[in-house]
């Protein structure tokens, strides 16, 4: 079955190359210029990957992906950018994007990207095996990547799921920033390690974590994370 792609960006030469380009690799691509247009088809096609330009009219990407992010969680999301710079890559990330592509690119690049984020979404076989695991309050179901805190289903990323499994896999270790941004795979993580921190954040935010006082992870100052066993 074809993964649907939707693209959202201005550059209409540039939509029409990425069309072609990814249909070689057998993506089901629909493109759009405007984002407010975009935001309707997301609702009406549900696609598996959503491609988002950063500068584009009426609304930016950060506000278009603000948006989607109140219907559409878990839709993972690639931002492109014509600056690449590192606050916006942050911005980005906080609002819930799940990789980030400075242009120009090499469109097999992107490709590549789109090939790791797709396989974030589908199992793999060893976490079909796990299916599911209880820590304290915290269920982890790693069959259809859903998290329950207390009974009540948390919305998560996939990219935060991702780090919540690394943690989980290997928790009661220090896990310093190489540790996790080595197995945290798909970003672009060159000069921009701090980002891991972004996303222990919004994971922490998600848990209902006070860092003052942990019940899943704890910063160890000077050495990195550690994932508890929970109450």
């Amino acid at each position: 079955m074809q993964n649907k792609i939707l693209i959202i960006d201005d550059d209409e030469k540039l939509l029409v190359r990425l069309q072609r380009y990814l249909e070689k690799f057998e993506y089901n691509v629909d493109v759009v210029a405007n984002p407010i247009k975009g935001l309707e088809m997301v609702s009406e096609l549900l696609p598996d990957l959503i491609i988002l330009d950063v500068m584009l009219p009426e609304i930016d990407g950060f506000e278009t992906l603000r948006k989607l992010r109140k219907k559409h969680e878990k839709i993972p999301v690639i931002m492109l950018t014509a600056r690449g710079d590192v606050t916006e890559r942050i911005v980005g990330l906080e609002l819930g994007a799940d990789d980030y592509l400075p242009k120009p690119f090499e469109p097999r690049e992107l490709v590549a990207r789109i090939q790791t984020v797709l396989r974030r979404i589908n199992p793999s076989k060893k976490e079909d095996e796990k299916e599911l695991i209880q820590i304290g309050q915290l269920e982890v179901n790693f069959r259809n990547h859903q998290v329950h805190l207390g009974g009540n289903l948390i919305d998560i990323t996939h990219l935060e799921f991702q780090l919540l499994s690394v943690f989980i896999e290997n928790r009661g270790r220090v896990l310093d920033r190489n540790f996790l941004l080595d197995n945290l795979r798909g970003m672009d993580w060159e000069n921009f390690n701090r980002s891991v921190d972004v996303l222990i954040s919004r994971l922490r935010q998600k848990l209902k974590e006070d860092p003052k006082i942990p019940k899943y992870i704890k910063t160890v100052w000077g050495s990195g994370y550690m994932f508890l066993e929970g109450e």
